[in-house]
């Protein structure tokens, strides 16, 4: 057998090294949210939606159904009836928007909101006051993921708010979230309670699920 020409090898070798053109892979990443202030959010229009602020993020979610809807009713129509007959301070309605942070900004919408009479602002403000309320309460929707509600409630704890309620209707619990860190977990059968925030109120769970 004839030996091969070192020549040819060599050559062989030399074109195998040589790296192959790179393809072109066009960037596909895309682009983040636009941000906007609370100012702005005053403004956005979505029919048929709830809007938040998160971190000048626009959040848009679903209407609240309907056992939602006599829930949130029923407890802030018991809870402001206490308030008012004690002159406690105002109760506010769902979907009524306070801002937790700036730059970027954070407007949290509760489905009930108790300011006490002395963090009420004079004169009331047409868009979102600067401040969190004293009590909150949140009406879990079966469409609610647990990382966005505690979120929520970490939102309105790091901003002030003294007392978080989450009354979830499908399994007939409310968590109860307090500005010194601890929890508690309430079945159908015990009761809503005030504490500091709201003397004198109580309110059986199972009354309002």
């Amino acid at each position: 057998m004839n030996p091969v020409d070192s020549r040819f090898t060599d050559q062989a070798r030399v074109s195998l090294a040589v790296p192959a053109k790179r393809a072109y892979v066009p960037d596909m990443t895309p682009p983040p949210p636009a941000v906007i202030t609370a100012d702005e959010l005053l403004h956005v229009r979505i029919p048929d939606k709830r809007v938040e602020l998160v971190r000048g993020v626009l959040v848009v979610r679903e209407p609240a159904g309907l056992r939602h809807g006599r829930v949130a009713m029923d407890l802030a129509r018991i809870l402001a009836n206490h308030i008012d007959a004690r002159g406690l301070g105002k109760v506010y309605a769902a979907e009524t928007g306070f801002t937790l942070a700036r730059n970027p900004d954070t407007v949290r919408a509760p489905d009930i909101a108790f300011l006490r009479r002395d963090r009420i602002p004079d004169p009331e403000p047409a868009g979102f006051p600067d401040l969190a309320p004293s009590l909150v309460a949140e009406v879990v929707s079966p469409g609610d993921r647990p990382g966005e509600v505690l979120a929520k409630v970490a939102d309105w704890l790091s901003a002030g708010t003294e007392l978080v309620w989450v009354i979830d209707p499908g399994a007939r619990v409310a968590r109860i979230y307090r500005d010194d860190g601890t929890e508690q977990i309430l079945t159908a059968d015990q009761t809503l309670d005030g504490e500091d925030v709201v003397p004198g109120f109580s309110c059986g769970l199972g009354a309002i699920l």
